[in-house]
């Protein structure tokens, strides 16, 4: 759906209200929406984890997360890495050389502080000062030779091709120069520690807020929402197949703030696990543009159910949505006029149940359901406020807006160091 057409008021923030297990929500926004409308009532079922390291919410740090908890091996350090990567550059604009080394060294940095439980900000200093030996030290000490012979190829390899490869590396990781924003991923005395695997187990309800566009920490944000995944999913593994009450994951502005570049290949196997993916975008085409024509394609297809509301302005998918729905057969009945009398014929002709330019303009309020199985079918949304628990929600949520409000204007009087220590 286009913005501002109910995806959030009509399919998210419902879906929310009603999950029997734990909540992922991932948003880059926080008042008057998604998270201001179900905070209140997941507290009552759970506890409540917001990562916002941007202070979307202006929320105080009650919480952190260890980012290099996965990346303890190859794998998981890559896979780290990658998101950086994807928060920075569109798949559908490819892999170049530089951006190909950079993953390869930021993972190979990952790899080296998480063996050792550094934190991740000394990434940045090595990044900082390519020439030392530390990072290449720490993974020859924890077996990794053929990494650490990597990274010392990269270091020892012409300056010109170094500094281009680090440089790179550090523009994709400048999330964590800001040390507010860093201070969420590394170790806090004092503040729990947000366990994926634990959480997967609960009631919890995590908030995961970052803004889009440069400069963003939507790496952050990408990283959390797929290591929750990951985690629900061993945890199935462990515990019969499905978690059981499934966990629902609602990535809204999942190509602004949540690029899982892999994401079509894990939503086949999400569902089977009981981990319920609901992956809200503006457009088709947002889609191609992050995860390329062939990832949204296979995204597309491994969706059972798709909803489609208005504000579809892509000539090709509408008419692609137009053929999915199908044909109906049309009696068309004709009179013709001559000297010998008046003859009425009647024929049938073919016609589109829902023409490109009716699903163009289709009003507010209206969608199309494509689900496995089925006839596509259209649906009449019912967002949060016209139920009956609107009563209780809109206060509590126009309460959780007024709170952003005062801790924003008491952040702007006092300074965030003085905030936070109020807090």
């Amino acid at each position: 759906m286009a913005p501002r057409s109910g995806k959030t008021s009509g399919l998210a923030i419902p879906a929310i209200l009603a999950a029997p297990g734990p909540v992922l929500l991932t948003s880059n926004k926080a008042a008057n929406d998604a998270f201001t409308a179900t905070v209140d009532a997941r507290t009552a079922v759970g506890t409540i984890w917001t990562l916002d390291p941007q202070q979307i919410a202006h929320h105080p740090r009650r919480m952190w997360w260890d980012i290099l908890a996965d990346a303890r091996d190859l794998a998981g350090a890559k896979r780290l890495a990658g998101h950086f990567v994807a928060a920075s550059v569109d798949e559908s604009a490819g892999s170049d050389f530089w951006s190909t080394a950079a993953s390869n060294t930021l993972g190979a940095l990952f790899l080296a502080a998480a063996s050792h439980r550094r934190p991740i900000t000394d990434v940045l200093a090595w990044l900082a000062s390519p020439a030392d030996r530390t990072p290449v030290d720490l993974l020859t000490d924890a077996g990794h030779d053929a990494v650490a012979a990597q990274l010392q190829g990269t270091v020892s390899g012409a300056t010109e091709t170094r500094d281009g490869i680090y440089e790179t590396s550090r523009q994709y990781a400048s999330c964590l120069l800001d040390p507010d924003v860093a201070a969420w991923v590394t170790p806090a005395k004092g503040l729990p520690q947000f366990r994926p695997a634990a959480f997967a187990t609960s009631r919890d309800t995590l908030y995961l807020l970052s803004k889009d566009g440069g400069g963003s920490a939507s790496a952050i944000i990408a990283a959390a929402a797929d290591a929750v995944m990951r985690s629900a999913v061993v945890v199935a593994e462990r515990s019969g197949g499905r978690l059981d009450p499934p966990a629902l994951c609602v990535l809204d502005e999942a190509a602004n703030v949540c690029r899982i570049s892999d994401l079509p290949d894990l939503y086949s196997h999400l569902g089977s696990r009981g981990v319920i993916p609901m992956t809200i975008l503006q457009s088709y085409r947002q889609g191609q543009k992050c995860w390329g024509e062939a990832g949204m394609d296979a995204l597309w297809s491994a969706a059972t159910i798709k909803v489609i509301g208005s504000g579809i302005d892509d000539a090709d998918f509408a008419d692609r949505l137009s053929r999915m729905i199908g044909d109906h057969d049309v009696q068309t009945t004709s009179v013709s006029t001559s000297e010998s009398g008046k003859s009425t014929s009647v024929s049938m002709r073919t016609e589109r149940i829902l023409p490109p330019d009716a699903i163009r303009a289709l009003p507010k309020g209206k969608a199309l359901l494509f689900a496995t199985g089925i006839r596509a079918a259209m649906l009449d949304l019912r967002p949060w406020y016209t139920e009956p628990s609107a009563k209780a929600i809109s206060p509590a949520s126009a309460a959780a807006t007024q709170a952003i409000t005062e801790r924003a204007l008491a952040k702007a009087s006092l300074g965030r160091d003085d905030f936070e220590a109020a807090s």
